[in-house]
């Protein structure tokens, strides 16, 4: 795949005229190309002719990311440094946005692109009618990775930007076909691949191609196939995907429900999820990404318009719901897609929830069984793909995944079932149920519906692990995991946490997104200006940028476990309260209640509290800090015994402090 609208040796590009070059980027354009544009491209080739002559290399013209859905302007390959250089033409100053987007762009090919992983990646912000700055630093950021902060150059400088970057560059020169031939194989966040996967990129244009993702396409493939097979023999199909956090299951979903889509566009398969957060997040990322890419084409759409587009593709499940209470017939979708499907509500709580806000008092289904009897009405065929995380039930009323099994079992004898062989272990807590369908006939158990290796975290595979030990208490195999990740994914420690804000500012590079991420329990943080009561708008707090207040950035506003499931930051601060606390003989559960902590005895709220720590330490991409607050002898609350042994036990894990 050519991945530039335009590439070339220099030598070539120095041969080739203007309007040629023009007429390769236009032709090569999938949008209609404006005078505004053309015009821009003029002006990037004259300010990059007289400074690329005295060069032996490569240049590429608009170099796709579509990880980003964006293109580089120019990218240079001299000597051993790769050069990322956005364009402002008729920019007067280098705003931190142009920075920011700069920066994104090399991290782009250093992270994901492997062929640029080791060399040494140089952004460069042209800005063609700045003041030139009165110097020009090259220093590599933090990471020791080779990428460089980002520069600022306007055309005069430019020459001496690539003189100074190449004797700080040590290395062989890039061989350009080399370089072209490397694989890019990223790890979207499920904003991103929602993004790519809704304007109708391949899964395979979005997602790296190592173990992980070659188990997230057979997956997709054996899903693929159910459907396939139930719409040929005119029967009714339900699949259980289980998967380690991070391992792509919010993926799978949205990979199949775009994959079906009939010739006029009517979607015939729908994503629906019960967590709130997620959905609202999703549809507004999807509909402000429609807006910009229609007004691009210069076709105008309103944000109600492209919502409404939106929401037809990803649905909160509790609405989809309604909607066929009131509605008899059929969906118009043949294939349902149910995210953390273990969250659905037991019958208990779909009853209590149906008398009292749907005047429906002879209500007596679960909401699984309700669910399958939504793709039951169709006269054909239908498929449920369940996607079931496991160990993340972290609310009340949550039926776990036994209850879809029971429910198949009391109404629905004719289904075909296609399980997870890994239904049966202990976190998705299903092996009872499952004992019950062993007789049954079309009961299918598949390997490829397991997705084993997490890919949230790009930079390590064993994060999921490290915290299914920490969280079991088995402290040798949590010190051996932390040393196999080797420093790929740092994690440390603190009882300081303004020292943890300034390391996730420090960590953080172009618009990497951070945040502080707490239990929803954990109200005795309120000291440290944590409130976790305080109502915070997840779209403002994962979608807006860093001049914004309600932004995660501003480091202000915190996520719960409700509120980031299902989602992700790049780096984390995991503030840790005295609801879940380490003893030697096991985890004590708390709540605070009044004025005082009170002991959590029931199974069942044990288990969310424990899970809401999975979310809540799974939620980074690339690193974390844990904050575990000092403790004040003069605060009943806040005891120095109700945190010291929590710290002192992560301590020993080898986790090191700031």
């Amino acid at each position: 795949m050519r991945r530039a609208y335009y590439s070339d040796s220099i030598a070539g590009f120095l041969a080739a005229t203007t309007d040629t070059m023009i007429g390769r980027l236009a032709r090569a354009s999938e949008f209609p190309v404006e005078q505004s544009q053309r015009l821009a491209w003029e002006r990037q080739i004259e300010v990059l002719r007289p400074v690329v002559e005295k060069y032996e290399g490569a240049i590429y013209f608009e170099y796709s990311i579509p990880r980003m859905g964006e293109r580089i302007d120019v990218v240079l390959l001299i000597g051993s440094a790769i050069f990322v250089l956005e364009f402002k033409v008729g920019g007067t100053e280098f705003t931190s946005y142009g920075l920011d987007q700069v920066c994104d762009y090399a991290l782009d090919l250093k992270n994901f692109h492997e062929t640029s992983r080791d060399r040494y990646v140089a952004p460069i912000l042209v800005a063609t009618r700045a003041t030139p700055c009165d110097t020009l630093d090259v220093v590599a950021t933090p990471q020791n990775d080779k990428l460089l902060f980002p520069m600022k150059c306007t055309p005069a400088t430019l020459n001496s930007a690539i003189d100074a970057v190449l004797k700080f560059a040590e290395g062989e020169d890039i061989v350009a076909e080399t370089w072209e031939a490397g694989r890019y194989h990223p790890t979207p966040t499920i904003i991103e691949a929602a993004l790519a996967l809704y304007r109708t990129h391949d899964v395979t244009d979005i997602v790296r191609n190592d173990a992980g993702a070659k188990n997230l396409h057979r997956t997709t493939q054996a899903i693929s196939e159910i459907i396939g097979s139930a719409k040929e023999h005119g029967n009714k199909a339900i699949c259980f995907v289980t998967g380690v956090p991070g391992a792509g299951k919010t993926l799978i979903g949205l990979n199949i429900a775009t994959k079906h889509l009939d010739a006029e566009s009517d979607l015939y398969s729908v994503f629906l999820s019960g967590n709130g957060p997620l959905v609202k997040v999703l549809q507004e990322a999807l509909a402000r990404d429609k807006v910009k890419r229609e007004r691009a084409a210069n076709r105008r759409i309103t944000k109600k318009v492209a919502l409404s587009d939106v929401k037809a593709f990803v649905q909160n499940v509790h609405h989809y719901r309604d909607e066929y209470l009131r509605d008899p017939t059929a969906p118009v979708d043949h294939v349902a897609l149910f995210d953390e499907a273990q969250r659905a509500w037991n019958l208990e709580q779909t009853a209590n929830f149906m008398r009292r806000k749907r005047n429906r008092p002879d209500f007596d289904q679960s909401e699984p069984e309700f669910l399958i009897s939504c793709i039951d009405r169709h006269p054909d065929w239908g498929v449920i793909v369940c996607l079931v995380g496991g160990g993340q039930e972290i609310n009340t009323g949550e039926a776990g995944i036994g209850e879809w099994i029971e429910a198949l079992n009391r109404s629905f004898p004719e289904w075909h079932i296609h399980i997870s062989e890994r239904l049966t272990d202990s976190e998705y807590g299903a092996g009872v149920f499952l004992d019950k369908i062993q007789g049954r006939e079309h009961v299918y158990y598949h390997e490829d519906l397991h997705l084993s290796v997490s890919m949230r975290s790009f930079r390590a595979e064993h994060v999921s692990q490290l915290v299914k030990q920490i969280l079991d208490m088995d402290s040798a195999g949590a010190r051996e995991t932390f040393r196999q990740l080797g420093g790929k994914y740092p994690i440390v420690i603190t009882r300081d946490l303004m020292a943890a804000k300034k390391w996730l500012k420090q960590q953080a590079r172009g618009t990497e997104r951070y945040g502080i991420v707490v239990s929803s329990s954990a109200e005795r943080l309120r000291p440290h200006a944590i409130h976790v009561k305080a109502p915070m708008d997840p779209v403002h707090w994962f979608l807006n940028g860093k001049e914004d207040v309600r932004s995660s950035y501003y480091l202000e506003d915190v996520a719960t476990e409700f509120s980031i499931q299902g989602l992700e930051l790049d780096w984390a601060c995991v503030t840790w309260d005295g609801d879940f606390r380490y003893k030697p003989d096991g985890w004590s559960h708390h709540s605070f209640v009044g004025q005082k902590w009170e002991q959590v005895r029931k199974p069942e709220r044990q288990k969310y509290l424990k899970n809401a720590y999975r979310v809540l330490l799974t939620r980074a991409r690339q690193g974390m800090v844990i904050v575990v607050p000092p403790g004040d002898t003069e605060d009943p609350t806040r005891l120095l015994e109700i945190y010291n042994p929590t710290y002192e036990y992560l301590k020993g894990i080898g986790f090191p402090e700031i």
